[in-house]
C-alpha cells in the first residue's frame, strides 16, 4: 500500500515556495542587469549580500517568509556565507560583464549550475541546494521554531569559568 505523507507534502511546498523567492531574487537580477554594465554590477553586489539582509532574508525569502540561518550557531546568515551561497549564480554572472564570448561563457556554466541547484534542492531530503552545503547554511520558515535557535550558541573552548 502506497502511503501519502502530509510532511512530504509540505516539504514539496516549501521546496517550491523556496524556488519561487529565488525566481524573485533572480528577477530583480534580471532587471538590474538590463542596465549594462553598471547595472550587472550592481546585480553581482545584491546577490552577494542579498541573503544577509534584514536577519537573514533577501527580497524574495522575505516576501514568501523565510529566511537563511548558519548552520553553525542559527544566526542569521553573515555577508561571507551569503557570498559564498550565492557563488553558483555569482560566478556566471561575472563573466557576463565581457561583451559576447563572456555571454557565451556565462550560459555555458550557468545553466548547467542552475540545473544543479534546483535538480539538488528537489532531489536531497534535506532541502539543501549547491550554494547551502557549500556556505553550511539553511533556510527556515520564519516563525516561533527561529527563536529557540538563536539561543542555541557553542559555548567558546577557551571557557575557564566552572559550572557548577
Amino acid at each position: 500500500m502506497d502511503r501519502k505523507y502530509l510532511l512530504k507534502k509540505s516539504i514539496r511546498a516549501a521546496k517550491l515556495s523556496r524556488l519561487i523567492a529565488k525566481a524573485i531574487d533572480l528577477f530583480i537580477v534580471l532587471v538590474l542587469s538590463l542596465f549594462y554594465p553598471v547595472g550587472l554590477i550592481l546585480a553581482i553586489v545584491y546577490l552577494c549580500v542579498s541573503d544577509s539582509l534584514q536577519n537573514g532574508q533577501s527580497v524574495g525569502k522575505r516576501f514568501m517568509g523565510f529566511s537563511v540561518i548558519s548552520l553553525e550557531d542559527g544566526s542569521p546568515c553573515s555577508v561571507k556565507q551569503s557570498i559564498v551561497r550565492n557563488l553558483p549564480i555569482i560566478v556566471p554572472l561575472a563573466f557576463a560583464i565581457i561583451p559576447f564570448w563572456g555571454w557565451v561563457i556565462s550560459l555555458v556554466i550557468g545553466i548547467p549550475l542552475l540545473v544543479l541547484e534546483v535538480y539538488l534542492l528537489q532531489k536531497l531530503d534535506s532541502g539543501h541546494r549547491l550554494g547551502d552545503v557549500m556556505a553550511d547554511t539553511t533556510v527556515m520558515a520564519n516563525d516561533g521554531e527561529r527563536i529557540s535557535l538563536n539561543k542555541k550558541t557553542k559555548t567558546s573552548w577557551f571557557d575557564v569559568t566552572e559550572k557548577a
